[in-house]
């Protein structure tokens, strides 16, 4: 059986063209781990291929890769530690003194990311006993920004495809499910569109100088 792979990015914006920002004024944002479960249960083929891992480790790639941020810590684990590490000082447990009051810094956007849509579809044919089938993948991603104080909400849109083709000339190829691999690379890619077009959205309504 002979396989190949190869992606499309229906819809492609690059993370450098909103990564020239010279001004000194940073927001801070908090990148958010959604609970992907409602998602994973209409989509059930992304759990399989465990696509929807990572996406808040990407996005935080993408954003920080423009310069314009600054993060804040969104597991409730380390703010915990924080909490105890302060009153501890308190106490005259440390060497150095900490003295955390109004100093930590407040997220002005919280950033996640969703799937919007997923399909997976099959096209095959039989001709002089050579079994060909064509496997698409197509995903459509949003990241999604909403500001902490209004809750405006500016959303960015990312498109991936996948295709996947298989030969045989031994039997059908019935069994033949989308790569991981290649899926990973056009989630990624949507992630990344999806990232940038939110960005520049915040340049258009004035939130950034350019």
């Amino acid at each position: 059986m002979k396989t190949t792979t190869e992606q499309d990015v229906i819809e492609k914006a690059d993370i450098s063209t909103v990564s020239d920002y010279t001004d000194s004024v940073k927001y801070a944002v908090q990148v958010l781990s959604m609970d992907m479960s409602k998602v994973l249960e209409t989509y059930p083929a992304l759990q399989e291929k465990n696509v929807g891992l990572g996406f808040a480790e990407s996005v935080l790639d993408y954003l920080d890769e423009t310069g314009r941020f600054i993060f804040t810590e969104e597991k409730s684990e380390i703010k915990e530690r924080m909490v105890t590490q302060f009153k501890a000082s308190k106490k005259g447990i440390f060497e150095e003194p900490i003295d955390g009051k109004g100093k930590i810094k407040a997220a002005k956007y919280f950033v996640y990311a969703t799937v919007a849509d997923f399909a997976v579809d099959e096209d095959e044919t039989i001709e002089k006993g050579k079994a060909k089938v064509v496997v698409t993948t197509f995903i459509r991603l949003q990241v999604r920004f909403v500001d902490a104080t209004t809750g405006q909400v500016y959303i960015g849109s990312g498109e991936g495809e996948a295709v996947k083709v298989g030969e045989s000339f031994l039997k059908s190829l019935d069994n033949m499910s989308f790569s991981q691999s290649t899926v990973g690379k056009a989630t990624r890619k949507a992630l990344e569109t999806a990232t940038t077009k939110v960005v520049q959205k915040l340049i258009a309504e004035g939130v950034f100088k350019n």
